[in-house]
């Protein structure tokens, strides 16, 4: 392609509130509707969002950097700039060092001009790969597709100039490390879900589970300084940022946990990667995206706390090629349905005392299809299963599917600390009616249900410190021995333990006998009426 120089100047950077996100993704939709599907849009922005966050990162730091070096005194021009450009500077901070060529102000320059051999596209591809290369946590996770011609560069350009107007916030402490940051990919990536759901299907809602949801398998698990945290089908990386966050909101130190997960798609697996990268978590996600069931990326992994929200259902998953499998210690997970080889897989990878939360179709709680009963009577006996929870229903945007939480403890009423004396207990917790509308056909769980309502009850039920006594309350959670299960054939739906919810006697309340008899007599008073109202109008009518 010939390219020959032109004046066009690059427009005035504009600063915008974070508010204006969703506006400029929708026009970042528009920019590329036409020649993509709207499935493959967010590839390209995420990529370039990710370019711009760690650029802005950079010059953040670079500023501060620079900042000091000048009031501390005694330097040359020269050797503050060399200082400027030295790598071990930002990445001792947590901070990707991004090559002055991939920088996103270099691509925006590119972005703005007209020039003879590398095409914007491969401008921002080489950026990608001059950024793998100073940081080879991001080896071979960057996308590399803005030159393949699916998009052209009149298109990507304006893409380009449009994302330029994202603003971030400040990525940097008073000590001039990263501080926790925003979750932009997991915002960007629920946008597109959001408006193109209906173009994604259900393969796209796969990568995402929603974050009231996480938020209540954190808030329950409670993941701490120092632990292994694994998820076997990590999807974008969301489970891991909720536990960071989660350990950062009571003190600890976020960056202080080692974090395992796997992942089966390429692209997720990248924007995984990506995501994580942006929220200075260092995450082993195997060497290659890979199948957990057939090709484990952490075979001796023994984790303090494991965590999953697995494809429901899914019945291709080559069960039949695995045959008994180490795993399957409570019975081979029929090949029609992988919710038990998910199930089992987890409880293979607990470390002593280790806890494991799941998200499954409501049917796992009672299927007895092809062996399940007996693999979850297994479970039970094995005092495995601490608490079931049935979620409402709409929470997900991908499937229409009832879900339930599984939560797993290995120890539990023995040698476990982090549940006490409740040897041979399940807790089951009735969330069905729980949720508010986020928008016409979406709920999300509210922070005082999951916080105050079931992330209190669970505390209280297995003995935390500071947590108060834990009581049943009808209708909403109940606290079960195993010998009530057993005579229940092992089912573990909530719903049938926790019984019904008790209503209030109001003491001025009319008597139900009076107020059936008042409410006849309106009934008969209105029969009455009608009869006399309708015979007024034959009459009216035989007069016409």
């Amino acid at each position: 392609m010939n390219h020959e120089r032109d004046e066009c100047p690059v427009p005035p950077r504009k600063k915008t509130e974070p508010a204006d996100m969703k506006q400029i993704l929708w026009q970042a939709a528009d920019k590329l509707r036409g020649s993509l599907d709207a499935a493959a849009y967010k590839h390209f922005v995420l990529g370039l969002v990710f370019l711009k966050y760690v650029s802005a990162a950079m010059s953040e730091k670079r500023a501060q950097l620079e900042a000091e070096l000048r009031e501390e005194g005694g330097w040359s021009e020269e050797d503050i700039l060399v200082t400027l450009e030295e790598r071990r500077e930002y990445t001792g901070a947590g901070i990707f060092y991004v090559p002055q060529t991939a920088r996103w102000e270099a691509v925006l320059e590119r972005a703005g001009t007209t020039v003879e051999g590398q095409t914007v596209g491969e401008a921002i591809d080489a950026a990608m790969l001059a950024i793998e290369a100073q940081n080879p946590a991001l080896k071979k996770t960057l996308p590399k597709i803005y030159a393949s011609g699916r998009v052209d560069e009149e298109r990507l350009v304006g893409l380009i100039r449009l994302l330029d107007r994202l603003a971030f916030q400040e990525q940097l402490g008073d000590d001039g490390r990263r501080k926790g940051a925003r979750d932009i990919m997991g915002e960007v990536y629920e946008y597109f879900l959001a408006e193109f759901a209906l173009k994604e299907g259900r393969k796209g809602g796969e990568y995402f589970t929603p974050e009231s949801v996480v938020q209540l398998l954190v808030e329950v698990l409670e993941p701490q300084p120092g632990e292994r945290v694994y998820d076997p089908a990590c999807g974008s990386g969301g489970m891991f940022v909720q536990a960071e966050k989660f350990i950062e909101s009571h003190g600890g130190n976020p960056l202080n946990v080692a974090v395992y997960g796997q992942e089966l798609n390429q692209t997720t697996w990248q924007l995984a990667h990506m995501n994580l990268a942006i929220h200075g978590v260092e995450a082993n996600l195997g060497d290659e995206p890979a199948d957990t069931f057939r090709n484990d990326q952490h075979p001796a992994l023994k984790a303090d706390v494991v965590m999953a929200n697995p494809p429901f259902n899914i019945s291709d998953w080559g069960g039949e090629m695995l045959g008994m499998d180490r795993r399957w210690v409570y019975g081979a997970p029929p090949v029609g349905n992988a919710n038990y080889a998910w199930l089992q897989h987890m409880i293979s990878k607990l470390a002593p005392s280790g806890r494991a939360g799941v998200v499954l179709a409501n049917g796992s709680m009672s299927s007895k299809q092809s062996g399940e009963g007996d693999i979850r009577r297994g479970m039970v006996e094995d005092d495995l299963v601490m608490c079931m929870i049935a979620l409402p229903g709409q929470l997900f945007r991908s499937t229409q599917i009832p879900a339930c939480l599984w939560f797993l403890a290995e120890g539990k009423g023995r040698h476990s600390e982090w549940v006490r004396g409740r040897k041979g207990e399940v807790l089951f917790i009735d969330a069905r009616e729980f949720g508010v509308m986020k928008n016409r056909t979406l709920k999300e769980l509210t922070q005082e249900e999951i916080v105050g309502r079931i992330g209190d009850v669970v505390r209280a039920w297995r003995g935390a410190e500071g947590a108060g006594a834990y009581e049943d309350v009808p209708g909403f959670c109940a606290s079960v021995g195993l010998g009530t299960v057993a005579e229940h054939d092992f089912v573990l739906t909530p719903g049938r333990y926790v019984g019904t919810t008790e209503v209030e006697v109001d003491p001025e309340a009319e008597p139900v006998e009076a107020k059936i008899a008042r409410l006849s007599a309106l009934l008969r008073e209105q029969f009455a009426e009608s009869e006399r109202l309708a015979k007024i109008v034959d009459e009216q009518l035989g007069r016409v």
